[in-house]
């Protein structure tokens, strides 16, 4: 393999510049705007001109807060041509959280929309590291916040030239874990030597079976990992990339059939809402176009994979990884048939589920997750976070999920450990009873948990999203316990059942069960999900 780094005007989005300037390389959805490959070389190239002339060199920090946005793709490439490491931050964060990345980032650059400017400014007084504040859509002028010149992004660029700068090397995002169980961390890898478009791009590539050309859909926020390596994959066969502001079932089967869209990544959450659709509405449209659907980010509920399959013919891939990349698991339908309920067997790195005592568990029987990493990373400023994902002797690493392997070596998971109740001295993992409570046609979401119990420790208990035009009564209640213990052992059903409007989940599909746990542990010191 040749080490040398090169530009991207020879690989990507150059190239296809040069060869299909005015093709499609980004579609939003909802406004119907286009972003041309030639629009995307041209923007790209001018961002990565204007963070040079800020001083921004190999190694150093931007950071991105934005909806789904035409300009969003475009400014990770700058990052990714010009050997920075650039971090696309949640866009639903609060300003303390907002601000506790862009200082810990140590960026020195933040690009924002107008729809988020009022978050992003009310944050930059926590990170005086900031210098500049890019606004799309903005018009300006615009008050300095402190140190921090803030300008409007489309006016600003103009000044800049749209080729290639003359050190063109290959950058990395750095990526903070989604925060469902604590503070988001900031994952480091190092800065690729080779060229982009090898080692990791072309495994996932090859995984994924993209191809030249194609059409991928975009049903989630590109802040995330997954939907933005998918698309960034994209753009470098070539294809376009249509993005959705948000999920909406109906509107993702639409855009299926309008654009006849190849390949898509999707959540559980995503295919159990499609499957609430009514028959008339799911059998309404074209979806023969599609020929690979991956999904990912948490397990999915069995009766509603076999419905998917049936829905869509063969076309699924489930994989199991984090945003560490620590290693990663894969099946196709045919193995996960033969397998019901599998996130895949390891096919990056080397797998290991260990007891407490680090200890290697017989086939089913579960254990924390572990992986020796072909993937070196390191959780930024924060060595006691990385030494606590990590084995004594630092060869293995997890994010502490729970599973087992089955005599096939296919990897089944259980829980987070942090979600494990512990009743009456029996651990109980609550993904199963969740994912049974979600098949029920009543409920639109479930979380389940532990709460306080003065004889067992801990109970459990679910909280439940009904479904629009269902009402919280004693009967609905009634009917889902009796509906659990149809299908799980008592010890797996809760003693009580709770409703809430609306459960939290990340726009990536991750519960965020520690504020509804946190309500019923205010009382006895806090729960154990830190």
């Amino acid at each position: 393999m040749n080490l040398t780094v090169v530009g991207f005007h020879n690989m990507y989005p150059g190239i296809h510049a040069e060869q299909r300037a005015d093709q499609p390389a980004v579609v939003m959805a909802g406004s119907g705007e286009v972003v041309t490959y030639r629009e995307y070389e041209e923007r790209s190239n001018r961002m990565a001109h204007l963070l040079r002339a800020e001083g921004l060199q190999r190694g150093d920090h931007f950071a991105i807060v934005m909806e789904n946005h035409p300009w969003y793709m475009p400014i990770c490439c700058a990052g990714e041509r010009s050997g920075l490491y650039f971090t696309p931050a949640n866009s639903h964060l609060t300003t303390d959280e907002l601000g506790y990345i862009f200082e810990n980032s140590e960026s020195q650059v933040v690009v924002t929309s107008s729809q988020l400017l009022d978050v992003a400014l009310s944050a930059l007084p926590l990170a005086p590291n900031v210098r500049l504040c890019l606004v799309a859509d903005g018009t300006g002028p615009y008050a300095n916040v402190g140190n921090t010149r803030v300008l409007p992004l489309e006016e600003t660029l103009a000044a800049f030239p749209p080729t290639p700068i003359s050190d063109e090397s290959a950058g990395n995002q750095m990526l903070y874990s989604s925060g469902t169980t604590g503070r988001p961390k900031g994952i480091l890898r190092e800065l690729p030597k080779a060229p982009v478009g090898e080692s990791g791009s072309e495994f996932l590539m090859n995984i994924w079976l993209y191809r030249e050309g194609q059409t991928y859909l975009c049903p989630a926020p590109l802040y995330h990992s997954a939907p933005q390596a998918a698309a960034g994959l994209t753009i470098r066969k070539g294809g376009t990339v249509v993005v959705m502001d948000k999920f909406d079932p109906e509107h993702f089967l639409q855009l299926v059939e309008q654009h006849r869209v190849t390949h898509t990544q999707m959540v559980p959450t995503m295919f159990s809402r499609l499957l609430k659709l009514p028959d008339d509405v799911r059998n309404t449209y074209d979806l023969s176009s599609l020929e690979m659907v991956v999904h990912a980010a948490a397990p999915c509920p069995v009766p509603v994979k076999e419905r998917m399959l049936e829905w869509w013919g063969p076309i699924i891939r489930e994989y199991y990884s984090a945003t560490e990349g620590l290693g990663l698991t894969l099946c196709d339908s045919a193995e996960w048939l033969a397998h019901r309920g599998t996130v895949g067997r390891c096919i990056l790195g080397e797998m290991h589920i260990l007891d407490d005592d680090m200890n290697e568990c017989p086939q089913g029987q579960p254990g924390t997750v572990w992986f020796k990493s072909p993937i070196h990373y390191e959780y930024f400023n924060d060595p006691g976070k990385t030494r606590d994902s990590s084995s004594p002797d630092g060869g293995l690493k997890t994010v502490g999920d729970v599973g087992y392997v089955d005599k096939d070596g296919y990897l089944f998971l259980t829980d987070r450990a942090t979600f494990m109740i512990i009743s009456g001295g029996v651990n109980i993992y609550p993904q199963e009873t969740e994912n049974l409570f979600i098949t029920h046609p009543k409920v639109a979401d479930a979380a389940v948990f532990g709460v306080p119990n003065p004889d067992l420790g801990e109970e459990m208990k679910a909280v439940i999203q009904l479904m629009p035009g269902i009402e919280p009564t004693a009967d609905v209640v009634n009917e889902l316990m009796d509906f659990c213990r149809a299908n799980l052992s008592l010890q797996k059903c809760p003693r009580s059942i709770d409703f809430e409007e609306q459960l939290p989940r990340t726009p990536t599909g991750k519960l965020f069960k520690k504020p509804l746990r946190e309500r019923y542990w205010a009382e006895h010191g806090g729960s154990r999900i830190v």
